[in-house]
């Protein structure tokens, strides 16, 4: 697999969630992404975005433009440096939530990318990495 070109986003507020939906909708569109897939990954984005803000206080976002072959991806790393999830698999399950939403972003997330993996550590921060093939 090869990277294409990478870049790093600040997410702190709700401002630079708009400025990360707009960044990863020119980058898929850039890689040929279909509008459906398009809006998958932005969908998926956003609730990541949110979610660094909203739960670890802020962070920041890597993407890059991967090239596997014929194939052609876009990878989005969330980190942030927050509290950390307590139960990883708990916070995975659609309702779950420890804010006032409906408990869908990790989950729809994962339901939204080809690939998902979430790390977090208490006191440490939390890193979500998707990845949506075309």
């Amino acid at each position: 697999m090869e990277v294409l070109k990478t870049d790093r986003q600040p997410i702190r507020g709700t401002e630079d969630v708009v400025l990360v939906r707009q960044a990863v909708r020119a980058w898929a569109i850039e890689l040929g992404f279909s509008l459906v897939d398009q809006t998958k990954i932005v969908t998926a984005a956003s609730e990541l975005a949110r979610n660094a803000v909203i739960y670890g206080g802020g962070g920041h976002v890597n993407l890059d433009a991967l090239s596997d072959g014929a194939r052609r991806g876009l990878r989005l790393s969330f980190e942030d440096e927050g509290p950390g999830i307590k139960d990883v698999e708990q916070a995975m399950k659609d309702g779950f939530t420890t804010g006032n939403g409906l408990g869908l972003g990790l989950s729809g997330a994962k339901r939204l990318s080809s690939e998902f993996e979430i790390v977090s550590a208490l006191g440490e921060g939390t890193r979500v990495t998707i990845t949506r093939w075309k």
